[in-house]
């Protein structure tokens, strides 16, 4: 019945009356997700008849009436069938303003229709593979690409921004060749770069650092949301970039990356939109050249002098031994070098642990990023080491059991998902400096038997790559129970079925087998 109305009023009305009864209908269907079948066809007609309109010269306020309803009546894929031609998807693009004709973005009163055509074409391109189709016919990332240089340094307009850069994660997200064209023709890596620089309002200090304000205030919600956008859209752009080819792809690499590190250093306006926030960065991390990742840490500048340090923690006294520091603002500190970043990454990966779900999804990303960047990066190895597998001072407990990060970890090498074992492992592997008997002393022989096997390492030895062959400190407590430990015992079986040590079962075998020797 709304439909018909709606689509009567459309058909004969004034610009007046349109308007009122478009409005009335998106207040009562803003939430709808889910059509009547029997009204199908009213909705289509509805659709073709708010087209008819939009190329006419009507009020901005009617405008943006007919793109919410039209927005919501796009969430219906069979609607969209016979509307999505490429003369309707050309009114979008127009009120959008993502015709290369439009110079300029100086109308605030036409910014609603912007945004509003812009979150059409967001669930037409979704919902349609004719959109999607006409999207690359109409070189729509180009025109998306455009428009966001022309507003990529002006903050009142995240809205535009924001819905650009989904409409840009979606076409690559749905189509290869785009990707390709974002990131060579369109120079979509340093665009979508400078994008995030923007929303985190970066001041650089050095090339690749930028100047951290602990006591500011969190990113907006505009902000964050239209930084959660940038990042997916880069994730896309950046998915197959595992290795750098020439050295001007390594510099925009390592300006992303310090821009990741800031971003893993602010906070969004909540807990939830900040751990989304960081998530996002996580991911995009990953697609870093693991070269490029050591602007993750940097010296400590001339304002964090040694002496405003504390120290939390001080290893036996030993040559090798190093001191964890943290400034009175909190900056972590290792070996010289500012750690921050990477703290914020472990306590980010321990928070997914303990959620205790979506393992696949949440935590193993985070794990990737750690072992990569703990096997490419020594200052970042040790830090995780000291921070993960601190001296073994507890040796009365399993390995397992406990609350420690150590622990925890532990536990997932015996999880039941194949790949989150598998990486939890390999981490610890690393961060060991695939050593079998450093493993072995942190995580117990049965639950690092898994990895020894995929690796041939079951009877000892190390992994095939090269770390430092800096000292790996034992305790006093470790080193009163390692005698004792007796961590693997090849067992075998007695010839009434039980199992005792093999030794003691060879030598029973041996008796018997004397014995019938005698008889016969």
């Amino acid at each position: 019945m709304d439909e018909e109305r709606a689509l009567y009023i459309v058909r004969a009305g004034e610009a007046g009356a349109i308007e009122r009864v478009l409005r009335d209908y998106s207040d009562k269907h803003r939430a709808t997700f889910k059509f009547e079948p029997t009204d199908e066809d009213k909705r289509k007609k509805l659709c073709e008849g708010i087209f008819k309109i939009l190329v006419k010269d009507i009020p901005t306020t009617c405008q943006v009436s007919c793109l919410e309803v039209l927005r919501i009546l796009s969430r219906d894929k069979k609607v969209l069938v016979p509307v999505t031609t490429k003369e309707n998807m050309q009114i979008l693009l127009r009120l959008g303003k993502l015709n290369e004709s439009d110079d300029s973005l100086e109308k605030v009163s036409e910014f609603p229709v912007i945004v509003e055509s812009l979150k059409c074409l967001c669930n037409i391109v979704f919902n349609s593979q004719m959109a999607q189709q006409l999207s690359l016919e109409l070189n729509l990332a180009a025109k998306l690409c455009n428009l966001l240089r022309k507003c990529k340094d002006r903050k009142f307009i995240n809205d535009i921004k924001c819905f650009d850069l989904r409409l840009l994660f979606l076409l690559s997200l749905l189509h290869t060749d785009i990707r390709s064209q974002l990131r060579y023709e369109l120079q979509g890596l340093p665009l979508l770069t400078q994008i995030l620089e923007s929303a985190f309002s970066i001041k650089w200090t050095d090339d690749y650092e930028s100047a951290i304000d602990h006591n500011g205030p969190p990113l907006s919600p505009q902000e964050t949301d239209c930084a959660i956008e940038a990042l997916k859209a880069l994730f896309n752009v950046t998915v197959d970039s595992w290795k750098v080819h020439k050295e001007s792809d390594s510099h925009q690499f390592r300006v992303m990356a310090a821009v990741l590190r800031h971003c893993l250093l602010i906070v969004g306006p909540t807990e939830d939109k900040t751990e989304e926030l960081h998530s996002n960065a996580v991911n995009l991390l990953s697609n870093v050249p693991v070269s490029c990742l050591d602007v993750l840490i940097c010296p400590l500048t001339h304002e964090e002098t040694p002496q405003e340090a504390t120290t939390l923690d001080v290893l036996p006294s030993d040559k090798t031994a190093e001191k964890e520091t943290v400034l009175k603002n909190n900056t972590m500190v290792y070996n010289g070098m500012n750690m921050e970043a990477i703290h914020v990454l472990l306590n980010f990966m321990e928070k997914r642990i303990d959620k205790g779900s979506s393992y696949r999804e949440g935590l193993t990303p985070v794990l990737s990023l750690l072992t990569e960047c703990s096997r490419a990066h020594r200052n970042i190895r040790k830090f995780l080491k000291d921070q993960v597998l601190p001296p073994l001072r507890d040796v009365t407990n399993r390995p397992e059991v406990g609350s420690t990060v150590r622990n925890k970890l532990v536990r997932l090498m015996t999880h039941v998902d194949l790949g989150v074992k598998q990486i939890a492992a390999e981490f610890l592997f690393v961060l060991c400096k695939e050593r079998v008997d450093s493993l072995l002393k942190y995580t117990g022989y049965g639950n690092a038997a898994g990895l020894l096997a995929a690796r041939g390492l079951l009877a000892g030895g190390r992994g095939d790559n090269w770390y430092s062959e800096d000292e790996d400190t034992d305790t006093e407590e470790y080193k009163n129970a390692k005698p004792k430990e007796e961590l693997l015992k090849p067992m075998g079986l007695k010839p009434d079925g039980t199992i005792t040590p093999l030794e003691e079962a060879l030598s029973q075998y041996s008796v018997i087998e004397e014995t019938s020797s005698d008889t016969d």
